[in-house]
């Protein structure tokens, strides 16, 4: 049965939220915030701006202990109207369906869609267009488009991740649990969840700072999806014969070792020490490769 009555749709970053754990030795390193806001205006900000669909709010998180000069960069873009900021050192259930209600003229909408994007990533063109064209029911459900593109500094690939972190959630307003319900590969604990096949939805981005993510995938022309994802591939070269060659031949099989390496072990570090030891691992991990400096 079609579902019917108002949606609201919300899309919840994270920016520089305070966090324990393996990701907290990244976000104190020197520099680490300058590196952040020049992804995000790099990335996520255009990405966002380029929307088909503007029937939507932004919300971003961000550390109620902000160096000063974040602040005056918050205000101007806040100014600008390109996002709402919302200072808070955690945030919890009940605070983030107050602040979407916190919106100015909200009113209480049928059913809530909510977005996780990560600051240093991007979404195509028609994402949201494409998202709020699925029909809502009276069940929270999980949606994720499978298919993205993951860039490196010199090339793109094609990816297909079934439960990414560009994670969604549509569901009635009353008794909402948001996006954020769950770690995004394990909302289907919570709540059914859909898969939508189709063209690359999103980008995920490989650079310096990352903690667990790495390029993955297939080699792409980034050319071939200039329309949809714009200046965010623009910089990027045309793989050349030899560079798709050399991907099928030496690249790709490289990475699938490495990935069944990674996996092996994590199912045997889950199977040993359980969540808590894999988090120590990683957090031991991210140390060595990125050693633990004071945040500026």
């Amino acid at each position: 049965m079609k579902a019917m009555g108002s949606v609201q749709h919300v899309i919840l970053t994270r920016f520089n939220l305070p966090s324990a754990g393996n990701e907290s030795y990244v976000r104190e390193r020197e520099g680490w915030l300058k590196g952040r806001v020049a992804l995000f205006e790099r990335y996520c900000l255009p990405s966002v701006a380029a929307q088909t669909s503007r029937a939507f709010d932004w919300i971003i998180y961000f550390d109620p202990a902000s160096p000063p000069w974040l602040l005056a960069w918050i205000a101007e873009h806040a100014a600008a109207g390109e996002f709402r900021p919302i200072f808070r050192a955690q945030v919890s259930l009940a605070d983030r369906l107050e602040d979407i209600a916190a919106r100015p003229g909200f009113e209480t909408p049928a059913f809530l869609i909510t977005t996780n994007l990560d600051n240093d990533d991007g979404l195509a063109a028609d994402y949201v267009e494409r998202l709020q064209a699925v029909e809502p029911s009276d069940q929270p459900m999980a949606v994720y488009f499978a298919n993205g593109i993951i860039r490196t500094h010199q090339a793109a690939y094609f990816r297909v991740d079934r439960r990414n972190a560009f994670c969604n959630v549509i569901e009635p307003w009353e008794g909402a649990l948001t996006c954020w319900a769950a770690h995004h590969d394990k909302l289907n604990q919570v709540m059914d969840e859909r898969r939508i096949d189709g063209p690359p939805a999103w980008l995920q981005v490989v650079h310096d700072t990352n903690v667990s993510n790495r390029a993955r995938g297939r080699l792409i022309s980034p050319r071939r999806h200039a329309e949809r994802f714009g200046r965010l591939l623009d910089d990027l070269a045309e793989p050349s014969s030899t560079d798709y060659m050399g991907e099928y031949l030496l690249h790709a099989p490289q990475r699938a070792i490495r990935e069944a390496a990674r996996a092996g072990t994590k199912r045997l570090v889950y199977a040993v020490g359980g969540a808590d030891g894999a988090d120590r691992v990683k957090a031991a991990w991210t140390r060595l490769r990125h050693g633990h400096h004071t945040r500026h």
